[in-house]
Parts: C-alpha cells; sequence; structure tokens
C-alpha cells in the first residue's frame, strides 16, 4: 500500500539506513499533521519558545515516558543534550575526570575506539580488553572487576558497534567504578537494569529519533566531579538544575523523540519491542547463514540484533547486490567504508515486513548469481 505524505502518493521503500535511520511511519505522519499548526496555535512547534509553558509540558512528557520505558530510577537524572555520542566522547571525561585521574575502556569497534581516543585528551586511559578472532569470527572477551582499576573514573563501553554489527548482551562487571555506556544504537530496543549504571548516553539517530539530539542518564553521585573547565553547556550538573534548558535545546528533535516514545509505548514497551527485535533479527541471519553465497564475520553470540553485517563470498558482485536492492526498494544497505560488504540496521521502526523483503531479495539474488 503506498503512503501519503502531503497529498502524494509515495512508493514504499524500506530504509535500512544506519544512521540517520527511519522513524515510524505513524510518528512521520502525526509530525506532518502537525507541522504548520501545533496544538491549534497557528504554529508550528519549532516556533515557540523553549520556556513556554506548552513547550515546557512537551520536554517533561517526553522525560516521563522514557523513565517509564526504561524504568529509570528516581536517583538518576535524564539529560536531553546537544551533539549526538561524539559530543559525550568529550562531555563524559571532563564531567568525571575530578573522581580520578584514569578511565578504563573495552573496545569492541569503531565508536569504543573513538569514546577513548576523545578521553584520552582529557585523562589517562587504559585498555582492559578488546575484540578477538577466533576462528575468524570477531569474539568479545569478558570482563571481571578484578580486571578494571578499581581507582580509575570509570569503566567504559559500547554495548552496539553500528559500524561492525557486534552486541553485547551480558553487562560487564565493573566492581566499584562506575559503568558508563554508549548505547546510541540498541537503546530501547530491549530491557535494561538502569542501576547497573553510572551513566548511559546514546545519540538519537538510531531508535530514538533525529539527529542533533542526545540522552544522558546519569546518576546523581556523578554530578559533581566536572573539571572547572567544562563548558558550562555540557556541565552534566548544571544541565540538570536547568531542566536541560541552559541554553536552546534542539526543541523539535526532543519533540519528535517524544513522539517516538509515545509510539513505543503503543507498540507495548521494550519488552514487545525486544521480542519483535529478536525475531527479525533471527530471519535475516537465518537467511545469511543458510548457504556459502553470504558470510557473516561475528561470533553468534555477539551478533547484532540492531546492525546485521554480512558480505557475499563473490565480492565482484557487490555492486550489483547494492543496485538490484535499490531497485527493489530496499535502500542503503551498503557497509560501512571501513569494513566493507553489507549492513542491514534494522532498528525498532523497522517493520518486519522489511526483513521479510530483504530476505526474499538476497535468497533471489544468490539463485539467480550463483
Amino acid at each position: 500500500m503506498p503512503l501519503v505524505f502531503f497529498g502524494k502518493k509515495m512508493t514504499k521503500i524500506y530504509n535500512f539506513s544506519a544512521g540517520p535511520a527511519m522513524l515510524p511511519v505513524s510518528v512521520m505522519q502525526k509530525a506532518q499533521s502537525e507541522f504548520l499548526d501545533w496544538q491549534s496555535m497557528g504554529r508550528s512547534v519549532m516556533e515557540i519558545s523553549h520556556r513556554s509553558k506548552e513547550y515546557i509540558a512537551v520536554a517533561e512528557t517526553a522525560e516521563q515516558d522514557l523513565r517509564e520505558l526504561l524504568t529509570v530510577p528516581d536517583n538518576y537524572k535524564v539529560l536531553f543534550a546537544q551533539g549526538g555520542g561524539r559530543g559525550q566522547f568529550s562531555a563524559l571525561p571532563m564531567n568525571l575526570k575530578m573522581r580520578a585521574d584514569s578511565a578504563d575502556f573495552l573496545l569492541t569497534g569503531s565508536w569504543s575506539v573513538g569514546a577513548l581516543k576523545e578521553a584520552s585528551k582529557f585523562l589517562k586511559t587504559n585498555v582492559v580488553g578488546e575484540i578477538v578472532m577466533q576462528d575468524g569470527l570477531s569474539t568479545v572477551p569478558s570482563i571481571t572487576a578484578s580486571q578494571v582499576d578499581q581507582k580509575s573514573a570509570y569503566f567504559h563501553y559500547c554495548s552496539n558497534e553500528t559500524v561492525d554489527g557486534i552486541e553485547i548482551n551480558d553487562i560487564p562487571d565493573s566492581g566499584d567504578v562506575p559503568l558508563v555506556v554508549d548505547m546510541s544504537s540498541n537503546i530501547l530496543s530491549k530491557p535494561i537494569d538502569v542501576s547497573r549504571f553510572g551513566v548511559i548516553y546514546a545519540g538519537a539517530q538510531k531508535n530514538i529519533g533525529p539527529s542533533g539530539l542526545s540522552v544522558v542518564i546519569v546518576r546523581d553521585d556523578l554530578l559533581n566531579f566536572a573539571m572547572p573547565e567544562t563548558p558550562t553547556f555540557l556541565h552534566y550538573k548544571t544541565m540538570a538544575d536547568y531542566g536541560s534548558m541552559y541554553n536552546t535545546p534542539p526543541t523539535y528533535s526532543w519533540y519528535l523523540a517524544g513522539l517516538v516514545f509515545k509510539w513505543l509505548k503503543e507498540q507495548g514497551g521494550v519488552e514487545s519491542i525486544a521480542q519483535t527485535n529478536a525475531q527479525k533479527a533471527a530471519l535475516l541471519y537465518e537467511c545469511i547463514d543458510e548457504n556459502e553465497f553470504y558470510l557473516n564475520k561475528v561470533h553468534p553470540d555477539f551478533r547484532s540484533k540492531m546492525n546485521v553485517t554480512f558480505h557475499l563470498t563473490n565480492t565482484n558482485l557487490d555492486t550489483s547486490f547494492i543496485k538490484e536492492s535499490e531497485q527493489a526498494g530496499l535502500t542503503a544497505l551498503k557497509g560501512h567504508r571501513n569494513v566493507g560488504g553489507m549492513r542491514a540496521s534494522i532498528y525498532n521502526a523497522m517493520p518486519i515486513e522489511g526483513v521479510h523483503a530483504l530476505t526474499k531479495f538476497m535468497r533471489d539474488f544468490a539463485r539467480r548469481h550463483k
């Protein structure tokens, strides 16, 4: 069935972009219907003050819905910030440096490496574990408290590596050291125990909303360790004190994130969406594994349910695969330039019909090119 936007029919496509990623269709349709006249005000939500009572209600509702979805304890602040995940690569060490002058890292791919490189500008960094290859497959080592320097400011890891298609399902044990996680590409995809973490941060452009926004969930006892030079608008304590409105926030992105949170609650919350996500990933990995035409290079225990990476064993067919998939309405399947191959990002908003369409195409492509 064709979609209708601004009175025009659109051919149905499935967008497998890793980010900015697809948003739920119903969310975009609601945003479209409210775009010019929000709440019968004769103005767009983009055109009203972030300090108006109407917008403050939007912000407070979005925060409350996110708290409910993730069961965020009362002793945590939820911050809506600018700069995406990379912005937090800088903000995080600046906000925790006065706790200690070093931080520990688990390196599992491009984004955890990026977080370490940025943190090294502000404090000493120590690698406690990194990806190892077993039988040609990427494997993540288990981390125990004995491996973590108990005097470090924090222990950082990335729960889902978007580029490499690696996901860590078991929460590492960091002992008494605050556990910090970059959850940019799998936040809200499954239930998590927020109380296990000192800080959770996520860029919005995967499962939350449009790019430019980031969400930070920080435990109260970690709000007072910022280095004096920390820019005020990056200061967690200042952001918390001002309700994330010390400076003008990305208001439209925050509004859209609120619509996504409402949509997710309507789907049954993270418990329900986790079942759907597991089903989508299983369908796609089954298609990859059923013959030797396609290849995934990640150990099954660490395969991402959000970013499914795969290679064609005959790389000469890569260009044809991309061209034909786009003609079939399956877009943005080209893998990251650093790893090559293909990548299908199947975040919360990707319907299972999109995965069925992709696996049907993949099986047909393999049959025609064997």
